[in-house]
């Protein structure tokens, strides 16, 4: 599985020695484009979204301690508030791990959960990340991650999520991931689904929580010579609705991941209106993967993510997601 947070989060130092001075200059280019009566909207965008997740890291960290303790995301509140571009803002401001933690939150805010925001930030990571986002989630909050979505959740998707939340994913060993088990897997998958009366999501949840990509390759390879339908198929036609949704995301993070989030991309501006929450955690979550992700989205939509940023949103908004996916409009 591949890993989001830059290396100074994994190494867990944040410390003022870590992160030195090398963003200074950064700091005080914000500080500029806030000063004053009103905000300069472009200095601010130019400053935090077009910066990879380490240096904002670090940005975040060495801001307050050159500017009287003032939190970046609270000056962001402050200056561009809580809509889409100020939100926007805010999350760029934090740790990516904060950031993640700030994302859940706003997931499970008001009435009803976005479900669409909260499942691709707990499936389909790596456990050492899940181990990192857990711990942060209980720092941040003063609360237990597994806790707080068992009331939002119900359901299949929270036997899903619950799964993911083990942080339980196999390393890939030979000696163990053999061919029979590929058999055995290949039989699990069809007795809880096209073998028997119903779906028995506990079996589908077992085996693409648990095994490691190169296993699930097999496994896929098999069942479709075997039952004719690839496990993307199976899952499609057993298992409905948003649970159906988060299973084929984790199965895809695995096996296409850079696929997987073109199309989650698309998602967020399907339908009428656009879920701006959904495409704002997209773009900033992956960044670190987009040129790849783009890519993949030219080839399955014939459309460039930059492209559909700029048909579904405007002013501000536009502007900073196009900064931070790398094509920053230039008019």
């Amino acid at each position: 599985m591949m890993n989001l947070y830059p290396a100074l989060i994994h190494d867990g130092d944040l410390s003022p020695e870590s992160v030195g001075d090398q963003v200074d200059g950064i700091c005080n280019e914000i500080a500029e484009a806030v000063k004053g009566f009103g905000t300069n909207e472009d200095g601010v965008i130019k400053a935090l979204a077009s910066k990879d997740a380490e240096t904002r890291t670090k940005i975040a960290v060495r801001y307050p301690e050159i500017n009287d303790g003032q939190s970046l995301k609270d000056l962001m509140k402050s200056e561009c508030g809580n809509k889409n571009f100020g939100m926007a803002l805010q999350f760029l401001s934090v740790p990516t791990d904060v950031m993640e933690c700030d994302m859940i939150t706003q997931a499970c805010k008001g009435f009803g959960t976005n479900e669409l925001v909260l499942y691709p930030i707990i499936c389909g990571r790596s456990n050492e990340e899940m181990s990192i986002l857990k711990k942060k989630f209980f720092d941040h909050t003063g609360k237990d991650l597994g806790r707080e979505l068992d009331g939002e959740l119900g359901g299949e998707l929270e036997k899903l999520i619950f799964n993911s939340l083990q942080g339980a994913a196999e390393e890939f060993d030979a000696e163990f991931h053999t061919d029979e088990l590929v058999e055995q897997d290949v039989e699990t998958i069809y007795e809880a689904g096209q073998g028997t009366f119903g779906t028995d999501e506990a079996g589908f949840f077992k085996v693409i929580c648990a095994r490691p990509a190169e296993h699930l390759e097999k496994v896929n390879l098999q069942y479709a010579e075997k039952h004719g339908f690839t496990l993307f198929m199976a899952l499609e036609t057993e298992l409905k609705g948003v649970v159906g949704d988060a299973s084929s995301f984790m199965l895809g993070m695995k096996l296409k991941p850079y696929e997987t989030v073109a199309k989650l991309i698309k998602s967020a501006c399907a339908g009428f209106g656009t879920n701006e929450l959904l495409l704002t955690c997209c773009l900033i979550r992956y960044q670190p993967i987009m040129n790849k992700v783009m890519e993949a989205h030219v080839e399955l939509f014939d459309k460039s993510v930059a492209d559909r940023v700029k048909d579904e949103n405007k002013g501000d908004y536009e502007k900073l997601l196009l900064e931070v996916i790398g094509c920053p409009d230039e008019e």
